[in-house]
């Protein structure tokens, strides 16, 4: 059975450059000292009846701490990752400035083995990057969905 997340990716155009894109900076002990390919589109799993833009905005929501901005939602795209996971993502204009980033936690143990368990932020921390920045940033994974919003937005 194929694992379904959904997920926001917020852009920005600033006159005569490159777009800018909200991106998050994975959380939790295995990520804690990365940052090159140690960020993300704010995503999360759904189940296969439920609308995927409802669950990208609940997820956005959970990972933020805060609602996404209103604005007009548009597919890029079902994208498969190398871990089998597939996810739809949905872009979106906005200028969104959260004044902090609560995220939800998860649970670990860690060190693994150590019988010490820890809660977690999914996301610990969240910003705007140049599209240029943030092909470096993204988990490889989704740099294909990063080249899908640039596609779009490429002028007719």
């Amino acid at each position: 059975m194929t694992v379904r997340s959904a997920g926001i990716l917020l852009y920005r155009q600033k006159a005569e450059s490159e777009p800018d894109v909200w991106i998050a900076h994975m959380g939790g002990p295995f990520w804690a000292r990365k940052d090159e390919h140690a960020w993300s589109i704010p995503k999360g799993e759904y189940v296969e009846d439920e609308n995927p833009l409802v669950a990208a905005m609940r997820e956005f929501f959970e990972e933020m701490g805060t609602p996404a901005p209103p604005g007009d939602y548009t597919e890029l795209g079902a994208f498969r990752q190398p871990s089998g996971k597939v996810i739809t993502v949905f872009a979106a204009e906005a200028d969104f400035e959260p004044e902090q980033i609560v995220s939800n936690t998860f649970s670990l143990e860690w060190p693994k083995g150590s019988g010490v368990v820890r809660d977690y932020p999914e996301i610990d921390a969240a910003r705007w990057f140049t599209a240029s920045e943030a092909r470096t940033k993204l988990v490889k994974g989704q740099v294909p969905i990063l080249d899908a919003l640039l596609e779009l937005l490429e002028p007719a």
